[in-house]
């Protein structure tokens, strides 16, 4: 079963759009959120294809856009709300997770019997990445975590700096999209957020305090999050497991839109390890 575009109501910002794959088995199957990058949103490129894989695996997985990420109930595709997507940030990221969490461990969904609320993992693309290492680091229910071509530090993105004084009297800066050609508005509160929850927003210290299994994926020709950042994280946790991709970018081969028959082979690697590692 395939359920596009369900609403996640919040009471205290933006709906959440969601994607459910899972087979009606009527049967508790192992949970798997997965949670898209900067700039990126739930149907970029193939991850309808990465779903299907989980699917076909009898894994339960949602994929969601984050609340503020610039998509809309109406086009969850691509940045129609840019003033939505200048209001993010990273705290925003974690609420929106935790609420995706709530809802899919509580008993108010449609499809409770299909899920093993005691067998929840998280993935994280890029910084995705980031806020999945930080949400297992602080919520018990996430029992195993898989992060693919992860930010090793938030301090150091360039979301988080540049000229900050010119920042803070233009109340924003805007970062170029290099596909959509669009200027993606920064406000100056995403600083603000940042060093406000700076002790919270640390990943080095989240992923010392992991004491569940953790899997590391990353491409070694990743020129966007380079691949020091995936050995830093394996250092930081020695009982995480890295796994290296050769010949692969940053999204493992793959583009949006995605007009293959299947998956890129590096991001098929990626697929089969993560499951096998879930397995």
């Amino acid at each position: 079963m395939i359920l596009k575009n369900q609403i996640l109501h919040q009471k205290s910002s933006k709906a959440i759009v969601m994607d459910v794959f899972f087979n009606k088995t009527k049967k508790p199957k192992p949970l798997v959120i997965f949670c898209h990058g900067y700039k990126g949103f739930k149907d970029w490129g193939s991850w309808n294809l990465v779903a299907e894989a989980f699917k076909q695996a009898n894994l339960f997985f949602v994929k969601f856009n984050f609340s503020h990420n610039g998509g809309t109930i109406e086009n969850p595709i691509d940045f129609p709300d840019l003033d939505a997507f200048a209001e993010n940030n990273y705290t925003r990221e974690l609420d929106d997770l935790e609420s995706v969490l709530n809802f899919l461990l509580s008993k108010k969904n449609s499809y409770k019997e299909e899920i093993d609320t005691k067998n929840v993992t998280v993935i994280g693309h890029s910084r995705g990445g980031g806020i999945s290492i930080l949400k297992a680091s602080e919520d018990s229910r996430i029992t195993k975590l898989i992060t693919w071509a992860s930010v090793c530090d938030f301090a150091k993105r360039t979301a988080t700096i540049g000229d900050l004084d010119q920042w803070k009297k233009a109340g924003v800066k805007y970062v170029l999209n290099g596909r959509t050609k669009q200027n993606m508005p920064l406000n100056y509160q995403f600083y603000e957020n940042f060093k406000a929850n700076e002790a919270r927003l640390d990943i080095k210290a989240s992923v010392k305090k992991l004491n569940i299994p953790y899997l590391i994926i990353h491409a070694k020709d990743d020129a966007s999050v380079k691949y020091n950042e995936a050995e830093s994280l394996h250092l930081w946790n020695k009982n995480s497991e890295l796994f290296s991709v050769e010949n692969a970018n940053h999204v493992f081969n793959s583009k949006h839109p995605w007009e293959g028959i299947g998956l890129p082979e590096a991001l098929q690697l990626v697929v089969n390890k993560s499951i096998s590692f879930l397995k």
